[in-house]
């Protein structure tokens, strides 16, 4: 649900957090006032789901007046990979699309942390869901909110495993960010809450573990690291691919890939959602089964913290993954 306030647009998150939607957004070829950015009922992408998108998270770090934006480049290159995949034609390079976020966040300018949502869409009215029509245009937009926490990050989330299963690559591909397949997480989410729960796990067609609803999870077994392999039918996540990569070099600890049962999460000693959205998201409770002592655990914790001091732009080795604009 949307509303105009007197100093605003603001979307209701959850029917319950009012979330700032920033001034400004690119839109066919130019950055405009959010109000102006629309397109027709009728496009292809609204009848169809036929788009895609990332979410990036933008930082703002108060000590040096600074917001600093993550792994730009890598959800650029991974949206790249998504329009291949749903055959969407696009015209800018890994580096015109940077160019174009960066100059929104500018514009908008934000004094607390940001989240921007950049995707490319089929911009044309037509009806049928075929991908392929001569003549056919696609666009690229990027929108921007304030955002803080996207799932409670402290207190550690109850979450239930989802009746629903991931959908399958052989259906709607998983390591795509299709707007359309997001029904999938949806349904999972929804029965989640309305059944007293915070968030859901995906099982995949196997009875594996797959993700959480629109993020990967992490299982911490005997100090090691557990997570679902690329073909469990999960998003390849940026952040599970970063955290993979700290853990092993920062904080000395064994990560592997593989496939996970269900009742591993019963006895996992720690388990984490981890995403752009949800950052590192501690988990205390699945299907009524208490997670290790029931509070976050010391490694998610540890992590978590490592984590946030990069994203702010207080660790030198990773400022490469940042773009730093300064006011």
């Amino acid at each position: 649900m949307c509303s105009l306030k007197n100093d605003g647009i603001y979307l209701y998150f959850m029917a319950k957090t009012a979330i700032k939607i920033l001034d400004y957004a690119y839109f066919r070829d130019k950055i405009v006032p959010f109000s102006e950015a629309n397109i027709s009922i009728m496009t292809h992408a609204f009848m169809y789901g036929s788009a895609v998108f990332e979410g990036i998270r933008a930082y703002f770090n108060k000590d040096d007046n600074a917001i600093y934006i993550l792994h730009v480049k890598e959800h650029l290159e991974r949206i790249l990979n998504s329009t291949k995949i749903m055959r969407l034609n696009t015209h800018l390079s890994v580096q015109e699309m940077t160019d174009i976020v960066v100059e929104v966040l500018k514009k908008n300018s934000p004094k607390e942390d940001a989240y921007l949502r950049p995707s490319w869409f089929k911009d044309v009215i037509r009806i049928g869901p075929s991908l392929v029509c001569e003549g056919d245009t696609d666009s690229f937009i990027v929108s921007a909110i304030a955002l803080g926490d996207y799932v409670d990050t402290q207190k550690g989330l109850n979450v239930r495993t989802s009746s629903w299963r991931r959908v399958q690559d052989t259906a709607i591909p998983a390591r795509a960010k299709v707007n359309g397949s997001y029904v999938n997480t949806g349904l999972a989410k929804a029965e989640a809450i309305l059944s007293g729960y915070d968030d859901a796990i995906f099982l995949n067609e196997d009875g594996h573990v797959a993700e959480g609803s629109a993020m990967n999870i992490f299982l911490v077994r005997d100090g090691k690291l557990i997570t679902s392999m690329g073909n469990e039918n999960i998003l390849e996540g940026i952040t599970r691919a970063f955290v993979t990569r700290i853990a092993r070099e920062d904080l000395g600890l064994e990560v592997s890939y593989r496939s996970i049962d269900r009742t591993e999460l019963y006895v996992a000693d720690e388990v984490f959602f981890c995403g752009t959205g949800a950052q590192i998201a501690p988990i205390t409770a699945i299907d009524d089964y208490k997670v290790g002592t029931g509070k976050p655990g010391l490694i998610s914790k540890k992590i978590q913290d490592f984590y946030s001091e990069i994203c702010r732009g207080k660790v030198a080795k990773y400022k490469d993954y940042l773009i730093k604009i300064a006011y």
